[in-house]
């Protein structure tokens, strides 16, 4: 595990505020780690409060932790949490987009409500959290969005579509918003990581698909990627405000061979996606 101290950072995050959506596990709890580790003042927020609470009390200083129950589908929830937030801190530096979900396997298999909740939580909670935040550090003349995304949403990704999506949505979003926001003195980072060894992995699939082992064929791996890491490249990356974390090296390096033959990349992304089904297929005989 990545431990994570102010000096890392230069001294970026030591007094500084932010709010973390989805802080009650996974990416969101490294997060609230680092952060606290890094001398923020941070509300962690998460639908699961209990979760929440559970990452606050495991989260070591300098910097102070809260948590908050959070559903960032209710827009006016997220307007009232930040507002609370600032109100109590005087200003609101850092806002982290994280909450998401994945619904995966055969896209033919994925309800309309299917599509509505992931749409609802990893595109428009990213867009309430934006509209929360992004007005308040035009405002102040500073501060950084970070958004949540995945290299799902830089490169195709059969078998993921619903989730690929709104990731592909999130890293528009973001990169679209930097380009107004430098203007304002505000920051935007999307995060796009391939598989992070979160509950995430093991959550979300459809018949027959086995998630955990989609994500590390497709990294050719064993072990995903450490979460605390991950929040490390994150803080590093906003500290020295880049557009992008692109994580790991096999997944820049993908990114890269799309962006020099998208051709190629299709083909070999077709040619993984054709073997995936016909796992699942087994998966599924297997079961029934």
């Amino acid at each position: 595990m990545t431990v994570t101290t102010p000096d890392r950072f230069g001294g970026a995050f030591h007094g500084r505020t932010a709010v973390v959506t989805g802080g009650g596990s996974g990416v969101g709890a490294a997060f609230t780690r680092a952060l606290t580790a890094a001398g923020a003042e941070v509300l962690c927020a998460d639908i699961d409060l209990a979760g929440a609470a559970q990452v606050v009390a495991g989260a070591s200083g300098p910097g102070r932790a809260t948590a908050v129950r959070l559903d960032v589908t209710d827009a006016d929830a997220v307007e009232d949490a930040v507002a609370a937030f600032v109100a109590d801190h005087g200003r609101l530096d850092l806002v982290f987009n994280n909450a998401g979900i994945v619904i995966a396997g055969e896209t033919h298999l994925q309800s309309r409500a299917d599509w509505d909740r992931i749409i609802d939580i990893n595109l428009r909670g990213v867009v309430h959290g934006v509209l929360a935040a992004y007005p308040r550090m035009i405002e102040a003349g500073s501060g950084h969005i970070v958004n949540t995304a995945s290299a799902a949403g830089l490169m195709p990704a059969g078998l993921m579509t619903s989730y690929a999506a709104t990731k592909h949505a999130v890293v528009g979003l973001s990169l679209a918003l930097r380009t107004e926001a430098k203007a304002h003195g505000v920051g935007v980072t999307v995060v796009c990581p391939s598989a992070v060894e979160t509950p995430i992995l093991d959550k979300g699939s459809l018949d027959g698909f086995d998630g955990r082992r989609f994500f590390l064929e497709a990294e050719k791996t064993s072990q995903a990627y450490d979460v605390d890491r991950l929040a490390h490249d994150v803080l590093r990356a906003v500290a020295k405000n880049r557009a992008l974390v692109i994580v790991p090296a096999k997944t820049r390096m993908g990114w890269r061979i799309g962006r020099l033959s998208p051709a190629l990349l299709r083909r070999m992304t077709t040619r993984f996606v054709a073997e995936q089904q016909a796992q699942i297929s087994k998966n599924a005989q297997n079961a029934g």
